[in-house]
């Protein structure tokens, strides 16, 4: 049942309710609605640069953003008023904290931004920033604050773990019974919602753009030039670029483009306290707390509390109705019915955890909407698929992103590239697998899961299997412990009888780390056969096709027969994706990328094709193919068995793609592998998976043939000093630090994106390169984003690592100034709260099988 503000009176435990009507009310106690200028409400536009759709805190930001940076004809289209929706009821948590590493630079920025909001725009924000503090009661998330703050050490955000002593003195109403240690971040704090767009909104009028409401966007239409036309009942306006930031309305925007946006809206409640004596007597505000056991966060409000809890996904309430029938007429400003029932536990630890609220008056519950995407994380830039179409939906803490991620677009759009890799944000992450079954299920497992440990290589069980698995997945699941992939499940790693099977995630060695050194064994000794299907894979053929891949990618294009690693940049010389290009016949290409980055890949090669007006067909076949790999010393053994094509070293040379039949399927063969062993690549129909498989799995028995997953395949990649493209290289680096260069021709004729830039940066010289660490530690391995230490100094980062286990250490790509890249120099990595010595190495650590097999030639078995 929907109200307008209003709550119900309940008496609950020691707690008494005492509910007055309305909205929430802010630590600013904002009053009355916004008065912008009359011109700026009269105006009208026929023409602009960019539309944004939604006048909450996000899209007001980005009005704010585009009209500060110099760009003309700027227009907000709200459908009522501006910070309807989720925006006014939020409880406005600011924090330099998160548990990413992309998303720590869009806290940053909000927080820098609001900081000096009032003083730009002469808006009060009401911007309180006292601190927070994040409570460990178990020593597990002791070990989780260690691995945060290795993470966080090569960021400008501040961050400390801080001792019980300390925590008391800086909150003294809290039981200290069970506190073990607290993670501080000062500098964090909340802010006045309303306030802070409202201020935003000035900032935008300030610059030029025209904010429009209330001004409903009834119809989008898309012309044939790339341009939109956007009609409302006050007129139709032609936008060259159009940006959906509607909140829960998104789902319907999305409509209106043929989308199905994966969003569903939860309801999250937060209770306010009366004045309570023994905050009114501190001499100063409290920090923001977050009790992480009891799931909710807490913080003053005036002389009282507000706390607010993220209930279990079994108890807490998807708006389901609103994805069915869309949301209600007219809904704004109001609010659903209280249910403190669904929160008593998390009241009753916060009563625990701060024994004051005991005594408190609850003056107000806020039962709003806020939506969720399926993985928690908002869906953020252009749209795969419907060209001049931007996101910007999707936000769970819309307070928190709105500053960075308004400036992060801004940047995007003016200037053609992500300002810096957010890849965890791209919309096109998800796909037609995306069922609202499945965004459902996610989105409530992601809101239980708010403040549960986070640990490296997690897995998250709810809404799988998707419509996307391989052909094997019935074989191979009772056989392996399966990780997500873009909808696909792909072994992470094999079990065998008597072995721990469960899902045991940790901060260090757990129960895959035996069984993963055995599948090392097997690929390094015998042979053996991986399911690849979740790689992302397209066709490309036509007139234009070798002109187009040219001007795309900064390697050369590879003779039909055979294939090359091939790297996009972006005009700012980053990487912005790392692909296989094989040329099967004359103009027609297979380009194999990673599964996250199926649709990021496409997007970029298609807006590519239709800018420069190129004659080529582009087909994405990833989910037609099925993908196996083979690898090991006897990979060629068992494979010419089953096909007459001669598999010889001289005459199926590696990096050569040939079609052929295995045993009568017929498969495109490419000699590579991401192992660096001898290894073929095989792409066949999805259909003929299991026949395949099979035929492989029994013709190997001899050579002692068995399954590998892709913890095996990590580990073999990082000993040939194989890069990762999201790890090693992404839209913050450049190929050239990245060691990349045998792939860059910069001497080619084609000007390919990007290369003047490169040239740039060349001639100026590095200030960092990637290099190879390996480190003797105890139970635990890098795996990546922590901190490298010299002379008691943070100097740069690890990029992704594992245990070696052909010399049982550590091992480690790691980020450092150019000075301590020399193969000898000593460093430290931080793990766990311990800094271990670590060394540069020569790479790869691990020669590759071709490597090896060159040298064979030239000097003989006994010299390799």
């Amino acid at each position: 049942m929907l109200r307008p503000g209003a709550q119900r009176g309940l008496l609950l435990s020691s707690l008494r309710l005492q509910v007055s009507p309305g909205r929430p009310r802010s630590a600013c106690g904002r009053q009355g609605e916004e008065n912008p200028p009359l011109s700026a409400e009269a105006r009208w536009k026929d023409r602009a640069e960019t539309v944004i759709i939604g006048g909450g805190c996000i899209g007001v930001s980005l009005a704010y953003h585009l009209a500060k940076a110099g760009m003309k004809d700027v227009v907000l289209l709200e459908k009522s008023e501006l910070t309807a929706g989720s925006t006014w009821h939020a409880a406005g948590l600011t924090t330099y904290f998160h548990p990413g590493i992309n998303l720590k630079k869009i806290h940053y920025a909000s927080i820098k931004l609001y900081e000096k909001l009032e003083e730009e725009t002469g808006q009060v924000v009401g911007f309180h920033q006292p601190g927070s503090i994040r409570i460990a009661t178990t020593p597990v998330r002791v070990d989780e604050f260690k691995y945060q703050m290795t993470r966080t050490g090569w960021h400008a955000t501040e961050q400390y773990i801080i001792e019980p002593e300390k925590i008391q003195e800086m909150f003294p109403l809290l039981n200290m019974n069970k506190i073990l240690a607290g993670l501080y971040n000062p500098g964090d704090g909340h802010i006045d919602p309303y306030s802070l767009t409202m201020a935003l909104a000035a900032g935008a009028r300030k610059y030029g753009a025209l904010l429009k409401y209330p001004a409903p966007v009834t119809s989008l239409i898309p012309r044939s030039d790339g341009t939109w036309d956007v009609e409302t009942p006050q007129g139709s306006m032609r936008a060259n670029r159009i940006v959906n930031a509607a909140g829960f309305w998104a789902r319907e925007v999305g409509k209106m483009v043929g989308l199905e946006h994966p969003l569903i809206p939860v309801q999250h409640q937060y209770v306010v306290t009366s004045t309570i004596p023994e905050v009114k007597a501190l001499k100063r505000e409290l920090p923001v707390l977050r009790d992480l056991e009891g799931s909710y966060y807490l913080r003053q409000e005036r002389d009282g509390l507000l706390f607010g809890p993220y209930e279990s996904q079994e108890k807490m309430k998807v708006q389901d109705s609103w994805v069915t029938n869309g949301v209600p007429p007219g809904f704004g400003k109001e609010l659903f019915e209280s249910d403190l029932d669904r929160i008593m536990e998390h009241v009753e630890a916060a009563m625990e955890m701060v024994p004051v609220l005991k005594k408190a008056d609850i003056i107000n519950i806020v039962n709003g909407p806020i939506t969720y995407s399926p993985d928690i994380l908002p869906m953020v830039g252009p749209h795969q698929g419907v060209r001049n179409y931007w996101v910007a939906i999707g936000f769970g803490y819309g307070i928190i992103h709105a500053g960075g991620v308004g400036k992060y677009l801004s940047d995007w759009i003016l200037h053609g590239e992500p300002p810096f890799d957010l890849i965890e944000l791209d919309p096109n992450r998800y796909g037609k697998w995306t069922t609202t079954q499945y965004t459902e299920a996610k989105a409530r497992e992601s809101y239980g899961f708010n403040n549960i440990v986070g640990y490296p290589k997690e897995e998250r069980f709810a809404g799988r299997p998707t419509q996307r698995v391989s052909g094997l997945y019935k074989i191979l699941e009772s056989k392996c412990s399966m990780g997500f992939h873009a909808g696909w499940e792909q072994p992470h790693w094999f079990y065998k009888p008597g072995q721990d099977t469960r899902y045991r995630p940790s901060f260090r060695r757990t129960n895959w780390f035996e069984p993963v050194g055995s599948e090392y064994k097997q690929v390094m000794q015998s042979v053996g056969v991986i399911d690849l299907s979740p790689f992302g894979k397209f066709n490309i053929k036509g007139q234009d096709s070798v002109r187009l891949l040219d001007h795309l990618f900064a390697n050369v294009i590879p003779k039909v027969g055979f294939t090359n690693i091939s790297h996009m940049l972006t005009p700012k010389g980053r990487v912005y994706a790392e692909l296989t290009v094989s040329h099967q016949t004359p103009g027609e290409f297979l380009l194999i990328t990673g599964s996250g980055s199926e649709l990021h890949d496409l997007r970029w090669i298609e807006e590519e094709a239709v800018n420069g007006g190129y004659d080529v067909e582009i087909k994405n076949i990833t989910d037609e193919l099925g993908v196996l790999g083979i690898a090991g010393p006897h990979a060629r053994k068992v494979l010419q068995k089953l096909t007459s094509e001669d598999l010889s070293d001289d005459v199926f040379k590696f990096l050569q793609t040939k079609s052929l039949k295995v045993s009568n399927i017929p498969v495109t063969a490419i000699r590579i592998s991401y192992t660096g062993e001898l290894g073929w690549e095989l792409y066949h129909r999805r259909e003929d998976s299991v026949a395949l498989y099979d035929i492989i799995m029994n013709a190997g028995q001899e050579e002692g043939i068995d399954n590998f997953g892709t913890y095996a395949m990590n580990a073999l990649r990082l000993e040939k000093a194989f890069r990762a493209w999201g790890s090693e290289m992404n839209c913050d680096t450049n190929p050239l630090e990245a060691g990349l260069d045998y792939f860059i021709k910069l001497n080619k004729p084609a000007d390919f994106i990007g290369k003047q830039a490169l040239k740039q940066i060349k001639a100026k010289g590095l200030k960092r390169r990637l290099v190879c660490l390996t480190l003797a530690t105890d139970d635990v391995d890098p795996e990546g984003n922590e901190s490298i230490w010299y002379d008691g100094k943070v100097v740069g980062n690890t990029t992704s690592g594992s245990y070696s286990y052909s010399v049982q250490k550590s091992l480690a790509f790691a980020y450092v100034p150019v000075e301590l890249s020399k193969v000898g120099q000593q460093v430290e990595v931080e793990l766990l709260g311990t800094n271990y010595p670590a060394t540069v190495i020569q790479e790869p650590l691990v020669l590759t099988e071709p490597a090896r097999n060159r040298l064979r030639k030239k000097n003989g078995k006994d010299k390799i």
